[in-house]
C-alpha cells in the first residue's frame, strides 16, 4: 500500500511548482517552439512519469494503472462519443441534408456575425446541455466550415462560444457532480453559478461578435448579440434559480435559436459580412417539411440522448435486466493499492458499459438516422464511419495522451498538492480559487473530473476562511469552464473536425488570449462576491 504525500520536497509550494512542470513543459512546447498538440503531449507525459517517480516516489505499477486508465477512458467514453456525433454529421452531409440545413441558416442570414451567434453560440448551448464531451465543438466547428468560415477561426469561435453552457453540459452533470461530492445542496449550487457565470454568459454573444467583425461587427450587429445573450441568459439563470442545471443549457439555447429566428424576419444588418473565401449563398427555398426533415438528424438524437438520461432508463442498463452489458474493471496498481493524501483508499475502476453509454444513445441515433434517409445506401454508411475514424485517429490519440497525463497527475499527489498550494493563500483565496478549477479542466479536459477533483478542497478551504462553501465550488466549476477553450482535449476534438490535425498549436495560440481574459473577470468577480454572497 502507498500513501501519497503532497509536500515530497520540504516546502508545498516549491513541491506544487514542480508538480506544475508537465503542464508548463506542454504549453512552452505548443506556444514557443510550435510543436505540434501530440508532440508536445508525448513530451509533457515523459516529465509527467519523471516527476510522478523521482520526486512523488509513486510506485512504477500504481504509475501504469494510472495510465491505463486515462486511456480506456479516451477510447470509452469519449472517443466513442466523439466519432459517433461526428459520424452523424457526416452522414447529414452525405445525404444532402445539410445544404438544406445551410439553405435554411442563410434564410435567416446570410451574414457571418449573426450565423456565429446562430450555430456556435446558441445551438453549440443545447447539443452541450444535449451531450457535452466535446459533441457541441465538433459538429458546430464543422457547421462553420460548411458555412464559409476558414477553419480555424470556426474552431477558436466554437470553443470561445462553449464557455456560455459549459458548466451545464450533459443535462447538469457538472453542478449535480459537484454537489454530490461535497454534500451540497443542488440548488444552493446552481444559484451560486447563477451569480457567477451569467455576466460572463451575457457578454459571450457580444465577444463572438467582435472575434468575427472586431468594432464594426459590434456597431452593426449589437442587436442580435443583445437579444440572443439576454433571451439565453434570463433563460438559463431562471432554470438554475428556480429548476436546478438538467435543463438550463437546453432550454437558453433553444431560446436563443428562436430569438434570433424572429429578430432575423424583421431586421437586417446594414451589409452583410462574410469572409473573402466564403462560398456565394445562393438562398434556395425549400417546403417547411424538407427542412424539418433535414435537421431530424439533431432532432433525433436530443430525443435519443434525453431518454438515455432518464434515471429508470439508466438503472435497466446497470442494475437492471441489461446490467449484464455494464462492467466495472478495477485498475492493476491503484485499486486497494493507493492511499491519498486524505486517507482515503483508491478505489479506481473503468466503467465499461456497452448499452448505457451515450455513445451507443448517438450510434442509435445514427442508426435511426439511416433508415429514415432514403437518399443513404449501406456502403455510403460504413464509408462515412471510416472517415469520422481516420479525421479524428490524431485527434483521439492526443485525448489518450493527455488523459494519460492527467491521471498519473492526479494518482501521484501531484493536482492536489497544487490545489493545496494555492488554498494556502488564506483571505486572498477567492482571488485564485477559479485558478484551481481551470487547472483541473486543463488538466482532465472535464468539468465534471475538475469538480469530482477540486470540489472537496474549495469546501474545506472555504470553511477554514469564512467564504460561501457554494460559491467556491462555483467558482471552481465557473474557472474550469474558461479552460475548456484550451483545455488539450476541446483542442484536439476542434482540430479534428476542421481538418487541422497537426496544427493544435494554432488553435491554442488563437484560444489563450480569450480563456485567460475570462479566467481573470471570474477571478475577480468571485473576490468582489466573497464580501456579499454568504
Amino acid at each position: 500500500m502507498w500513501t501519497q504525500t503532497l509536500d515530497t520536497l520540504g516546502s508545498l509550494p516549491l513541491t506544487a511548482l514542480v508538480a506544475a512542470v508537465p503542464i508548463i513543459v506542454f504549453l512552452v512546447c505548443m506556444m514557443l517552439f510550435k510543436l505540434t498538440g501530440l508532440k508536445s503531449g508525448v513530451i509533457a507525459l515523459v516529465v509527467q512519469v519523471l516527476v510522478a517517480l523521482l520526486v512523488f516516489h509513486m510506485p512504477v505499477p500504481a504509475v501504469a494503472g494510472a495510465g491505463l486508465l486515462g486511456l480506456l477512458t479516451a477510447l470509452w467514453p469519449i472517443a466513442y462519443i466523439i466519432i459517433m456525433a461526428v459520424w452523424l454529421y457526416r452522414l447529414s452531409v452525405r445525404s444532402g441534408r445539410f445544404e438544406v440545413i445551410r439553405s435554411s441558416i442563410a434564410s435567416v442570414s446570410a451574414d457571418q456575425r449573426i450565423q456565429v451567434l446562430l450555430i456556435g453560440f446558441a445551438f453549440g448551448a443545447f447539443l452541450e446541455g444535449v451531450a457535452g464531451f466535446g459533441v457541441p465543438i465538433a459538429i458546430c466547428a464543422a457547421l462553420l466550415v460548411q458555412l464559409g468560415f476558414p477553419p480555424l477561426r470556426a474552431a477558436v469561435l466554437c470553443l470561445v462560444a462553449n464557455v456560455a453552457a459549459g458548466a451545464y453540459g450533459a443535462i447538469g452533470v457538472p453542478v449535480l457532480v459537484g454537489a454530490q461530492v461535497t454534500s451540497m445542496d443542488v440548488q444552493d449550487l446552481s444559484r451560486a453559478l447563477v451569480l457567477l457565470l451569467q455576466p460572463l454568459t451575457f457578454l459571450v454573444p457580444f465577444l463572438l461578435v467582435w472575434m468575427v467583425d472586431g468594432v464594426r461587427g459590434l456597431r452593426e450587429t449589437w442587436l442580435p448579440a443583445l437579444v440572443s445573450g439576454a433571451v439565453f441568459c434570463v433563460a438559463q439563470g431562471g432554470l438554475l434559480w428556480f429548476m436546478g442545471p438538467e435543463l438550463a443549457d437546453l432550454a437558453a439555447g433553444l431560446l436563443a435559436m428562436v430569438s434570433l429566428f424572429a429578430l432575423c424576419h424583421v431586421w437586417s444588418p446594414r451589409h452583410v459580412s462574410r469572409a473573402p473565401e466564403a462560398p456565394e449563398t445562393a438562398e434556395a427555398s425549400h417546403p417547411a417539411g424538407e427542412v424539418i426533415r433535414a435537421w431530424s438528424p439533431f432532432y433525433i438524437l436530443t430525443f435519443v440522448i434525453l431518454l438515455w438520461s432518464v434515471p429508470a432508463v439508466q438503472n435497466i442498463f446497470t442494475k437492471g435486466a441489461l446490467g449484464f452489458t455494464t462492467f466495472k474493471v478495477p485498475m492493476p496498481g491503484l485499486t486497494g493499492q493507493v492511499t491519498t493524501a486524505a486517507g482515503n483508499v483508491v478505489n479506481a475502476t473503468w466503467n465499461f458499459s456497452i448499452l448505457g453509454a451515450t455513445g451507443t444513445a448517438i450510434l442509435i441515433s445514427v442508426l435511426i438516422t439511416f433508415f429514415t434517409t432514403p437518399q443513404l445506401h449501406a456502403k455510403e454508411l460504413f464509408e462515412e464511419l471510416s472517415g469520422a475514424v481516420k479525421a479524428l485517429g490524431p485527434a483521439i490519440v492526443l485525448i489518450a495522451v493527455i488523459l494519460v497525463l492527467a491521471n498519473i497527475a492526479n494518482y501521484s499527489g501531484g493536482s492536489t498538492a497544487m490545489g493545496t498550494a494555492l488554498a494556502a493563500a488564506g483571505p486572498i483565496f477567492p482571488l485564485i480559487a477559479p485558478v484551481i478549477g481551470w487547472i483541473g479542466v486543463f488538466l482532465t479536459g472535464s468539468v465534471v473530473n475538475n469538480n469530482t477533483l477540486f470540489a472537496p478542497l474549495q469546501v474545506a478551504t472555504a470553511e477554514g476562511i469564512g467564504a460561501s462553501p457554494a460559491l467556491l465550488v462555483g467558482t471552481n466549476t465557473a474557472g474550469g469552464t474558461t479552460a475548456k477553450v484550451i483545455s488539450p482535449q476541446s483542442i484536439a476534438i476542434a482540430a479534428g473536425a476542421v481538418g487541422l490535425n497537426g496544427r493544435e498549436a494554432e488553435i491554442m495560440r488563437g484560444s489563450l488570449f480569450y480563456s485567460l481574459g475570462m479566467l481573470a473577470v471570474i477571478c475577480v468577480w468571485t473576490f468582489a462576491l466573497t464580501f456579499m454572497y454568504v
